[in-house]
This record gives structure tokens, sequence and C-alpha cells, in this order.
């Protein structure tokens, strides 16, 4: 689907007249494409599994792992507070933040595609090092190719799903990039739970397998097609609309491709297309899906849970095979709540889905937090009715966030943005979030030994501060073509007077463009 500013009245009376339906070749493309995510799930499940792992820790860590098996008061929260621990996780995602812009240029010029295939060459490297880590050193390179791989996976896969997908479904075909990010986590806990009865080498088997969705994604994307967007926007023209037919079962797809080459004019007559997300008229798209969403996405405190889960439930007292089969648990409540949320994100809508989830979010952290302050840190081992509370606490958190800020915060982001700055607005959007989800990794285990159980109110805290932000900030998305999707904030009643204001400037500037534009609406 295309996407911009300067068709806005045309490309609004074409949208009626789009044609297609779901074809194999789309299918393929969609199963293809939104493999990348499992990259992403695949690293977040096994990084949280390793770290607790026992033989992992003797080799790299040993001081932690002397005092995990203290059982003395202030370890309850405290035995895993370690920086290069953390550095092991979070050194990923800073490396990522910072190719994601590299990513950006390559996407812009060579294609969605390519961007995907190269985060996949890079993922396949870093897991071999990793594989074979002698030293801290070789684990922190191997983190860092990975953090490549996501870089480019994470800029690429969502602009590529929500280009290829027909309007009215591009919610839940998007989606498919959040669900293989939980089923790469939850394949990765079930990996960890069994090579944690391998000693001494099962950590190097979980850390090694990352080489098989790389291998998948890359061999994948030898017969994947590239988006029409990109080939328009690259100038192949003929090939553009060859896809376009392919992929949506018709020939009749001369609105859609009228719509596609009206947005690609639009793009190459921007010159910068970072500069271009500070104009005003892009202010919405930058505030909403460049810089809050991702960032909130991460405030929410999932990642740490997902990050450090089995380290949550052994620092709350279950045993390390427990933990693992908990992580195990809570991966799956991940892949419910993405299918859940593919089913109903066209029907309900984002609005509703980010809104309902915030109030079970805050409830479930909310509980986590009042249950730890009377019940935990007098390093005891919990009872186990109040170890079932915690579990089924954090599950509903987790399914909560599975069918709202997990694919949302990567939905919404990608379909707000005009053609012309997609690609670098999607740089940001990954930078913000890669920038954040380091950030986390990096403090959470030092917060959690500071502020105990603070810190779950603390999350609490933050999700009513992000709903509010979406109640008041962001037009419902559904079922709207991309291309009409800059008319939402035109009739938004914060955003219409920022955009208005650009507009009446650019109309006083250019009053012979303006004329031609209504002329041709």
């Amino acid at each position: 689907m295309a996407g911009g500013f300067g068709a806005g009245g045309a490309a609004s009376e074409r949208a009626e007249f789009y044609q297609g339906r779901i074809t194999g070749y789309f299918i393929l493309a969609c199963i293809v494409g939104s493999l990348g995510g499992s990259l992403f799930g695949y690293d977040l499940g096994v990084s949280s599994g390793v770290t607790s792992m026992d033989d992992f820790l003797k080799k790299f860590f040993p001081k932690v792992y002397d005092r995990k098996q203290a059982h003395l008061h202030e370890t309850d929260y405290c035995k895993y507070d370690n920086q290069v621990l953390t550095l092991f996780t979070s050194s990923l995602y800073f490396a990522g933040l910072i190719s994601t812009f590299g990513a950006s240029l390559v996407t812009r010029n060579y294609g969605r595609r390519i961007s995907i295939m190269v985060g996949s060459v890079s993922f396949f490297l870093g897991g071999a090092v990793n594989a074979g880590a002698m030293n801290i050193a070789m684990l922190i390179i191997g983190r860092i190719l990975l953090g490549v791989g996501i870089g480019f996976g994470n800029q690429a896969v969502p602009l590529y799903l929500s280009e290829i997908a027909p309007y009215k479904i591009r919610g839940a075909v998007n989606q498919l990039f959040q669900l293989t990010t939980c089923l790469g986590i939850l394949i990765a806990d079930i990996i960890n739970y069994f090579t944690d009865k391998i000693h001494p080498w099962g950590w190097r088997l979980s850390l090694g397998l990352a080489m098989v969705p790389a291998t998948m994604i890359f061999i994948g994307g030898l017969f994947l097609p590239e988006t029409p967007n990109s080939l328009v926007e690259q100038g192949r023209l003929e090939e553009a609309r060859r896809i376009l037919e392919k992929v949506r079962g018709t020939h009749k797809v001369d609105a859609e491709f009228e719509d596609l080459k009206d947005a690609s004019e639009a793009a190459r007559a921007v010159k910068n297309p970072f500069r271009n997300l500070l104009a005003p008229r892009n202010r919405p798209q930058l505030v909403i899906g460049a810089l809050g969403i991702p960032a909130f996405q991460q405030l929410s405190g999932m990642n740490s849970i997902l990050f450090y889960s089995p380290v949550i439930f052994q620092s709350l007292g279950f045993g390390s095979g427990a933990a693992l089969y908990s992580s195990i648990i809570t991966g799956s409540m991940l892949v419910v709540g993405a299918l859940v949320s593919m089913s109903v994100v066209d029907r309900l809508g984002r609005r509703f889905l980010f809104m309902e989830a915030g109030i079970q979010m805050i409830s479930s952290m909310v509980v986590v937090a009042v249950t730890l302050a009377l019940k935990f840190g007098s390093g005891e081992t919990l009872s186990k009715g109040v170890a079932v509370l915690l579990v089924i606490a954090i599950c509903l958190f987790v399914v909560a966030y599975g069918w709202s800020w997990g694919p949302l915060g990567w939905l919404v982001p990608s379909e707000l943005f005009p053609l012309e700055a997609r690609s670098a607005g999607q740089s940001v959007v990954v930078c913000v979030n890669l920038f954040f989800t380091a950030a986390i990794a990096q403090c959470f285990l030092a917060a959690l030994c500071h502020l105990r159980y603070g810190v779950f109110i603390l999350f609490a805290g933050l999700i009513v501060i992000m709903s509010i932000f979406i109640f008041l900030l962001l037009p419902e998305t559904k079922q709207v073509p991309i291309e009409e999707i800059s008319q939402l904030f035109e009739k938004h009643w914060y955003w219409k007077n920022i955009i208005s204001k650009d507009s009446s400037r650019v109309s006083h500037q250019n009053p012979s463009t303006t004329k031609q534009i209504s002329a041709d609406a």
C-alpha cells in the first residue's frame, strides 16, 4: 500500500477502487517476511535462559554464580545485580540502535528484501561467535553482530509487511512480525529448558541454534518478492506493476498502482528524509510513531520480564528448572496474546486494545508489587500459593502486552509514516525502541536490587502515563488505507492545529503548487 501527503484528494477517491484477493504468493511472502521477527524473539528468549544457567555463569561470571548460591537476606533481590552480566544482554541492543541508520539507507535505496537478508547474515555470524565463545570479549562481539542483524531486521520487516498487505487486513498481516517474535521466544524457552540439563556445554547449543532461523530467513529471502512500493521508489515501474498484480491476484490494480506512483513522486522530492520528519506536517508521526510508542513499549516493563524471567523466578525462590519452566508458560502467553490480537485488531481497533490492556497490565503489576511487599524479602522460599499467584499475575500482564503494546508497538508506527519518510521514520522507531530496550536491560537488575518491589509500582505508573498518551493523541487507524491516515490527523482535536499552520505556510510560499493539487483532486 502506498502512503503520502501529496496525493491527498485523489488518493482518497482511488482507495475505494482497490481490488485483489488473498493469493498463495501473498501468503508465501508474508510467511517468509515475517520470519524476521523470529530473530528478535529467539534472542530475547535465549538470553534470559542462558544468563540463569549455572554452567554459563561459572565460566564467565563466577562472582554472580557464587552470590546466586548464597541464601542471605540481601541477595533475594540482588543476586544477579552485575553490570557486566547485563552488558551481555544490552550490548546487542546498543549495536542494533546504531546499525538501524545504515539499515535505513539500504532499505530505501536497495529495498526491504535486501535489508532482511543482510540482517540474517549478521545474525548467523553472531550466533556462531557466541556458540564458540571462550571469553567475555567473544561474547560481546557475538552480541554486537546479533544486534546488527536485529537492527536491519526490525527496520525492514514491519515496513515489508505493512506495504505488501491489503489495507483491510494490514493490522493482522503486520502482526505476523509479533507472532514470529513470540514464537521465537517460546521456542528459545523450550530449548533452554532442555539444554540446561546438558553439562557443561548446553548454553553453547542454545546460543548456536540462533543460526537456524537466520539460515531459514536468508534462504527464504532468495525467493522473497520486493514490495511494489519499494520497486516504484527505485524507479522499477514495470517490475512493480508485475509484482503488484501477482500479489493481489488480479490485473485490475490501476488505482493502487497510481497511488504508489504518486507517493513515490512525493518521496523523490524529499532530499533529506530525516530532516523531513521534523516538518510540522509530520509532527504527529514523529511524536506518536517515532518517539512515544517505541519508548513506551519498553517502559511497560515487558522486556524486563522477558530478559530476566528465569532470573526473576529464581530470585523469587523457584529452582533453576522451575524458573525455565515458568518462562515457557509466559512465552506461551505471549503467543496467545499475539493470536488474539491478530484476530481482532482490524475489528476492535488499535485504541481499544491499547486501553483494555493498560488496565489489565496496571492491575497485574500492582498485584505483583503488593504480594512481594508482604511476602518476600526475608531470605525464605515463597510458599506454593504465593508463587502461583505471582506466576498468574505475570501471565495476565504478559498476555495483555501480547495483544497490545507488543504487536501494536510495531504496527502503528509502520502505518503512520508517508512513503517519503517511511524508511527514515522506521529507523527512528527502531533506534528509540532499541535504546530503551538496552537501557532497561542494563538498569533493571540494579533497579530490582535497590527498589525491590517498588520497581513494579514504577512500571505500573508508567503504564498509566502510556495509556493517557494513547487516549489523547492517537486516532483510530483500523481499515484506513495508509495514504489516507494523514487525513485523520487533519481532523484530530489537537494535531489539526499544528498541521493547519504548516499547510498555511506551505500554501503561502507555493500558491501555484496548491492550485495544481486542488485541480488534480
